[in-house]
């Protein structure tokens, strides 16, 4: 079990998005995504990177504070992620029901809604502590 938002839990996502998200899967995107959490456990900002291109697995970075720059940035409270990546909450509906807030073309992370539907179905198989 890899405790969520570590450097072990970081690696465990790269190495399965990178197995299991073909380019294909991923439509060939070139994009970037930065979710921010908000008032996690350790009363920090925590951050959470994935950055695509060409639809391959390019970047998965974790981190304290805010992270680096990216096409989209997501933020919310550490507990909404936490219900995300254990599939418990869907991200669309987080994004639409004011739990969580985009920067970004809102009209092009809706089309991107589904393969980051994709993304947090494979973390959600990670053996996690929240």
């Amino acid at each position: 079990m890899v405790k969520y938002l570590s450097e072990d839990w970081r690696k465990e996502v790269e190495t399965r998005l990178s197995a299991q998200l073909s380019p294909d899967k991923m439509n060939n995107l070139t994009s970037s995504m930065n979710n921010l959490y908000l008032n996690c456990p350790d009363g920090n900002s925590h951050y959470f990177f994935v950055g695509f291109v060409d639809g391959k697995v390019d970047s998965v970075q974790v981190g304290e504070g805010e992270g680096p720059k990216a096409e989209f940035v997501i933020s919310g409270e550490y507990e909404t992620f936490a219900k995300i990546s254990r599939a418990e909450l869907g991200a669309q509906k987080a994004l639409m029901g004011g739990l969580l807030k985009l920067k970004g073309n809102m009209v092009k992370a809706l089309k991107l809604a589904s393969l980051v539907d994709r993304l947090n179905k494979i973390i959600a198989t990670i053996e996690t502590e929240y």
